[in-house]
């Protein structure tokens, strides 16, 4: 509203600032480029001030004396200077703005559609591994009558087996850093530090992720905490541990239900998520999670 009362006025001082410098090329000349700037679809509704300050400037102009004419026609002119440079950077800021949000957008479809890709390739991998390890345990019991027969059939699975689960392991960490991404940014925060082990991927928290001598999560502990439950989000048939490690002020459990209850808060269902005191902790390992398939 007050942009459209502002561009009003602009055009009431403009048509009583034509009416007044009939005789006065510079006036005219000024008030032409005023009107063209409000004529262009892309800088009409931008740097309204600045217009209605170059049009009232004009307006001085028009009605000046002989003796103030010099002064009044240039600071008019650096007014509509300044209304068509003003215009012409916030109408570009506009699209740049716009432009950011638009890759913003492409970035997140495409993290989402490489991690589809990832899921689908794990999933083919998972049924060869399965075919693979039939067949194999298939030559093992055929062998079993010859003891060379059988020790070949074992070295066969061994090997089928070490490197479909070396494959399905990278397949399992790639697609875990895809949903990273994703997740990051999806909450625009950084997620914890994680690693595999035969539970799952455990992400920790330090200390820092709390309150001094309180079980409330702290600033950065909220940031990750955003972070995780975005993890969980893009991860839908995953559930997670909550492990809490107390101090001397805070005790494990209540560490572990902050946690809990922060990706609650965030949108994770409560039946996906477990809780746990595991004792003693460390500045470095406050609470963990561990994300299962």
């Amino acid at each position: 509203m007050k942009a459209a009362a502002l561009a009003l006025l602009v055009g009431l001082l403009a048509a009583s600032s034509w009416v007044l410098a009939a005789e006065r090329p510079e006036v005219v000349a000024l008030n032409q480029r005023l009107a063209t700037l409000q004529a262009n679809p892309d800088l009409a509704d931008v740097a309204a001030y600045e217009k209605l300050r170059a049009q009232q400037a004009v307006g001085t102009l028009a009605n000046a004396r002989s003796r103030d004419r010099q002064a009044a026609q240039y600071l008019a002119e650096r007014r509509v200077e300044i209304a068509e440079t003003t215009a012409r950077t916030q109408a570009a800021r506009r699209e740049i703005q716009r432009l950011e949000r638009t890759r913003s957008e492409l970035l997140l479809e495409a993290s989402r559609r490489e991690v589809a890709r990832s899921r689908q390739e794990a999933e083919r991998l998972r049924i060869q591994a399965q075919i693979q390890a039939e067949e194999a345990e298939r030559l093992r019991q055929a062998a079993e009558a010859e003891s060379l027969a059988r020790l070949d059939a074992e070295d066969t699975l061994s090997s089928v087996t070490g490197q479909q689960t070396r494959r399905l392991d990278a397949a399992r960490e790639q697609g875990a850093a895809l949903a990273r991404q994703e997740a990051e940014l999806v909450s625009g925060s950084r997620l914890p530090p994680s690693r595999f082990n035969n539970r799952g991927e455990v992400f920790t928290l330090g200390s820092a992720a709390f309150e001094s001598g309180a079980a409330n999560l702290s600033a950065a502990g909220r940031a990750s905490a955003r972070a995780l439950a975005a993890y969980l989000e893009v991860t839908p048939g995953s559930k997670a541990v909550v492990d809490g490690y107390g101090d001397a002020q805070t005790p494990a459990q209540r560490r572990a239900d902050a946690l809990r209850d922060a990706l609650v808060d965030n949108g994770v269902d409560a039946s996906r998520l477990r809780t746990a005191a595991k004792g003693e902790g460390s500045g470095g390992r406050a609470v963990e999670l561990v994300v299962t398939p």
